[in-house]
C-alpha cells in the first residue's frame, strides 16, 4: 500500500523502552512534540508493578495517548484491549505505526479531541490512564467526562499522573490506593468505587 504523505515529526527527542512482559525491551521513538511528556521508564515500572496482580484481560484506555507507552505497556503484560485517544495527527499516525511494528495486539487509535470523544464515548473500560499535557489542565475535565460517560465499568481502576503543585478534584467515587512522586510530579493509582444510592 503507498504511503500516505507524513506530517509527523521529523525528529525524535529520545527513546522509551517497555519495561516488561511479551514486548519487553521494545524501544518506542520519542518525537519532538510540544507539550509531549511520555511517563518514563521507573515510573510505569512502578505503576505496572501496582497493576500486576490485576492487569490481565483488561480493557484499558488510554486517554492522551502521546507515545502510546502506558497502554503499550499494559498489552504487553497482558491486557485484552486498549483504546488510544490522541488529538495530534501526527502522533496518532506513530502510535499506530509503533503498534503494527511491535504487533502489539488489540488496539484502536482514535484521532480526537479527548473530552470531545468522552461526550460519545461507547465501550466499558476497567483500567483508564489520565496524563494530559500538564499546561492543559484536563485532570478534572477528564475525570468529569469519564464519569458522566458511562464508559468505567465499576472498580475500574484510574492512573492520574499530575504536577504536585496543581489541586485535583477528582470524583468523590475515585479512592486512592497506591501514589508516589518522582521530581515534581505527583503519579496515583485510583479504584473506582459503586457510588451511594442514598447521596
Amino acid at each position: 500500500m503507498p504511503k500516505r504523505p507524513s506530517s509527523r515529526p521529523s525528529a525524535t527527542s529520545g527513546r522509551l523502552r517497555i519495561v516488561a512482559g511479551r514486548l519487553r525491551g521494545s524501544r518506542l521513538d520519542v518525537p519532538s512534540s510540544p507539550g509531549l511528556r511520555p511517563t518514563g521508564d521507573r515510573v510505569r515500572e512502578t505503576l505496572f508493578n501496582w497493576l500486576a496482580p490485576v492487569v490481565q484481560g483488561m480493557r484499558c484506555l488510554d486517554l492522551f495517548a502521546g507515545t502510546g507507552a502506558l497502554g503499550i505497556e499494559a498489552l504487553s503484560r497482558g491486557a485484552a484491549h486498549c483504546t488510544f485517544i490522541e488529538r495530534d495527527r501526527a502522533l496518532a499516525q506513530g502510535l499506530e505505526g509503533n503498534l503494527e511494528r511491535l504487533d502489539a495486539g488489540d488496539a484502536r487509535v482514535v484521532n480526537a479531541d479527548a473530552a470531545t470523544w468522552l461526550r460519545a464515548a461507547q465501550g466499558m473500560f476497567d483500567l483508564v490512564f489520565i496524563d494530559p499535557p500538564f499546561e492543559a489542565k484536563l485532570w478534572n475535565v477528564a475525570a468529569d467526562g469519564l464519569e458522566t460517560s458511562g464508559c468505567l465499568a465499576v472498580g475500574a481502576w484510574l492512573y492520574v499522573e499530575s504536577p504536585i503543585t496543581e489541586p485535583l478534584a477528582l470524583p468523590a467515587t475515585w479512592r486512592i490506593h497506591r501514589e508516589g512522586q518522582a521530581g515534581g510530579v505527583r503519579h496515583g493509582l485510583y479504584r473506582r468505587a459503586a457510588p451511594d444510592p442514598l447521596s
